[in-house]
């Protein structure tokens, strides 16, 4: 990036900054290689990676590369710490809610579990078996196929230690273990995730994971609704409308999108 000359001075110094950063961050490794990312001079790039050295948030590797610093590590720390996921995630399930007029949830797994924490309700006076609180088994919901996306190794064994609960008895529901972990392969390629009526007859919803900066699912959230408002056509349109809000959650706790990800 060039230099920026209408920027105050102070301004200036401090975006230059930024932008070394990024460019470690990005693979820049020597003082050639972050003038060749930023624009910047040599002068100039060099006087601030001294600088940024000094304060710790860069350092130099035993072969003279550099490196991100401690003092990001600690700052991210802090920023993890001070972030609350529902304080995050609600208005922009709001915006969701406004934009499919059903029911919207969010939930983290909990001990085996899906654990609800936000719920929004609906416009078309549909009232689903759910809320803030409330536990659900992963493998019968949406939300918590949404949850086990991203770990294929416990697709199959989910599926079997859920189908051993009590009182559990869907009329809709997969026919074994092999049958599920062909639904839910599918559902990772298209990057969100469904429920037929296996957790409440009647109930159909599309869903997607929340993945925190470390590319590690921490939530899902879920667009739920009745079968007349769920046909298949819809379903899947709603798909990535369901992915986008998902990923604006993800930006917001650190997630940085591969520029690949894609959905089918």
């Amino acid at each position: 990036m060039a230099e920026n000359t209408a920027a105050p001075s102070g301004t200036r110094t401090l975006i230059h900054g930024i932008e070394v950063i990024r460019s470690v961050a990005n693979g820049a490794a020597s003082l050639r290689e972050v003038v060749e990312a930023t624009g910047l001079s040599r002068s100039t790039a060099h006087r601030l990676i001294q600088a940024l050295r000094i304060e710790r948030f860069l350092r130099e590797n035993s072969d003279g590369s550099l490196l991100l610093g401690p003092a990001l590590i600690e700052l991210g720390f802090q920023a993890l710490n001070s972030v609350s996921l529902q304080a995050v995630a609600h208005p922009i399930l709001l915006d969701l809610a406004q934009r499919a007029k059903d029911t919207i949830h969010l939930a983290v797994e909990d001990s085996g579990m899906a654990l609800y924490l936000d719920k929004i309700h609906g416009t078309r006076g549909i009232e689903i078996r759910s809320w803030p609180g409330c536990r659900m088994p992963l493998t019968y919901t949406g939300i918590g196929k949404a949850l086990l996306l991203d770990s294929p190794d416990r697709w199959r064994s989910q599926y079997i230690q859920d189908r051993n609960l009590t009182g559990r008895d869907p009329e809709h529901d997969y026919a074994d273990e092999s049958a599920f972990s062909a639904a839910m392969a599918k559902f990772a390629r298209q990057g969100f995730a469904y429920d037929l009526e296996e957790n409440e007859p009647g109930i159909r919803c599309v869903s997607a994971p929340v993945r925190d900066g470390r590319g590690k699912t921490v939530a899902a959230i879920s667009v739920s609704g009745a079968i007349q408002f769920m046909p298949p056509k819809r379903m899947r349109a709603l798909g990535p409308v369901v992915v986008d809000a998902a990923s604006r959650i993800s930006a917001e706790l650190g997630y940085k999108t591969a520029a690949n990800d894609s959905i089918e």
